[in-house]
């Protein structure tokens, strides 16, 4: 897919590439994650004109990692299938400082055994952090999956004032910096 507008926004936890249409974010991850290849965009050079969610989205993003915000107010229109289009909808009802386990997800889009359509609709959740896919976890509250890597996972949810455990914890090494 290609998207006519890009703006990336450097963060402390990497680069993150935002793109979409002249009025809607419809992809926003880090640059460097591993991601579905069926779901990534073309990437093309950040746009001469600013698409008018631009300015907008580059500032909220560095409230949110200056803890500043906790939530988004930003134009997203994220495209899917229609329970893809379910599960992101009620990933956005996992506020900041909670979090939520697949099955808890599950339950949420009226089908307690669809775990791994969750799980799987969860990771090809395209607009990140705005739909905070971060914020799910194993129904024995370990950390599980994430496209943009583990570590990332755990320091967003550090970031968001979550006690983690120590194994959780010990996925933030010395090299990795910390957002306090």
């Amino acid at each position: 897919m290609i998207y006519p507008y890009r703006i990336t926004v450097n963060s402390p936890l990497g680069k993150i590439v935002v793109q979409g249409s002249d009025t809607h974010i419809q992809y926003l991850k880090f640059a460097e994650a591993q991601c579905h290849k069926e779901v990534e965009p073309e990437l093309v050079a950040d746009s001469a004109l600013s698409p008018r969610w631009g300015k907008d989205c580059q500032q909220q993003l560095e409230q949110y990692f200056a803890a500043e915000i906790d939530e988004f107010d930003l134009p997203i229109d994220p495209q899917g299938t229609e329970f893809q289009q379910r599960v992101w909808h009620s990933l956005c009802d996992i506020t900041y400082g909670s979090f939520a386990s697949y099955q808890q997800l599950a339950m949420t889009v009226g089908n307690s055994s669809a775990v791994r359509a969750v799980a799987s609709a969860n990771a090809r959740n395209p607009i990140w952090l705005i739909i905070p896919c971060h914020r799910v976890i194993g129904r024995d509250r370990a950390l599980r999956g994430y496209a943009g890597g583990i570590e990332r996972k755990a320091q967003l949810l550090q970031l968001e004032k979550h006690t983690l455990d120590a194994a959780s914890a010990a996925l933030i090494n010395e090299k990795t910096k910390v957002i306090d």
